[in-house]
């Protein structure tokens, strides 16, 4: 019997930077090639600079040609723009400003805005319906939400899995921030939190992104607070391994590896109830705090964690024990079956 050929549809950003959206697609590229599938990742380009860029950037999601595959599946927008008959849409997330965002970034919009706004709407709501799209899967239960109310698409959740699990655990000794360095990441709300710590404890901060500038500046003044920069996969484990807690506090996070990535490592996590998927996977006092996006009560656990390690070290482990069953074979199944291909076990 002929392999069947699937494409994953990436969207590739214009700095060509690789992140969490990249071991995304290389963890579901893992889980779908077998013995009687073969995957190839299309990698688009997608420019978001400006609203004309975007509409040159949906435009080339749906002229592209993939005749030549048995099945595809697309990914973040725009990707579901394009045409094939056996599309399924596994969705990371739609251009967050012109959604859930949207009043977060302008609070005063003009005109222009709102339309542009619309038409996104439309083009998404009109790509993401059924026959063009046979089914959505999300990454989780924010996205979901997301869809139903801004343009009443329903999904079904589908929580995606490490792409690589070297995760440890050695100590427990400082606080471990990791990410991006974006202002929807809230890293200020960490930085503000340690001016309310008295205790003994570092924060290591590492990644970059484009409000760098702006959190070091924060925390010019506090000798405590370290900035790593971009580390590597070893070093990043290394950090993980040696961390009493991960604290985790975005705006309305589509998922969040980190929050499995601390959870794999047996370490607790620290996130809001504002933070989207964190709050779902979190088990408030099992598995680490969920806090409202306060400094002072934020700083408060940060303690409690310093005072007690050993609830650290056991809240980590009920964080290990809790995300066993998010596994990528389960969601490769799910994907081909929607696909109607058969999943094959590697020999």
């Amino acid at each position: 019997m002929k392999n069947k050929r699937i494409a994953i549809v990436a969207v590739q950003p214009v700095s060509g930077e690789r992140g969490g959206a990249e071991r995304f697609y290389d963890g579901l590229a893992s889980a779908l090639n077998s013995s009687k599938v073969h995957v190839n990742i299309e990698n688009i380009i997608s420019d978001e600079s400006n609203f004309e860029a975007i509409q040159e950037t949906y435009l080339r999601f749906y002229d592209l040609e993939l005749s030549a595959y048995d099945g595809v599946i697309s990914t973040k927008a725009p990707a579901y723009l394009i045409r094939h008959s056996n599309h399924v849409c596994y969705l990371q997330h739609t251009m967050r400003v012109f959604y859930d965002m949207f009043k977060y970034e302008f609070p005063q919009p003009t005109k222009e805005l709102m339309k542009q706004r619309e038409f996104i709407h439309t083009l998404d709501s009109a790509a993401l319906r059924y026959p063009r799209t046979r089914k959505v899967f999300v990454i989780g239960n924010e996205v979901r939400k997301r869809l139903l109310e801004y343009i009443h698409i329903d999904s079904e959740v589908l929580y995606q899995s490490l792409d690589f699990d070297s995760f440890k655990c050695n100590s427990y000794e400082y606080i471990f921030m990791p990410g991006r360095l974006h202002r929807w990441k809230r890293v200020d709300l960490i930085i503000k939190a340690m001016k309310y710590v008295n205790r003994p404890l570092v924060l290591k901060i590492a990644g970059t992104g484009e409000d760098e500038i702006t959190f070091r500046k924060l925390a010019e003044d506090d000798k405590r607070i370290v900035f790593h920069g971009r580390v590597s996969d070893e070093e990043l484990v290394d950090l993980y391994a040696n961390a009493l807690v991960i604290p985790f506090v975005p705006i309305r996070e589509d998922f969040g590896l980190i929050t499995l990535e601390s959870f794999r490592s047996h370490k607790p996590v620290i996130t809001c109830n504002d933070s989207g998927e964190p709050a779902y996977i979190v088990r408030d006092g099992k598995s680490g705090f969920i806090c409202r996006p306060d400094p002072k009560e934020i700083a408060s656990k940060l303690e409690y964690f310093y005072d007690h390690p050993e609830e650290a070290r056991k809240m980590g482990l009920h964080g290990a024990e809790s995300i066993q069953h998010i596994t990528w074979k389960q969601t490769g199944e799910k994907l081909l079956s929607a696909l109607g291909i058969k999943y094959y076990e590697r020999p």
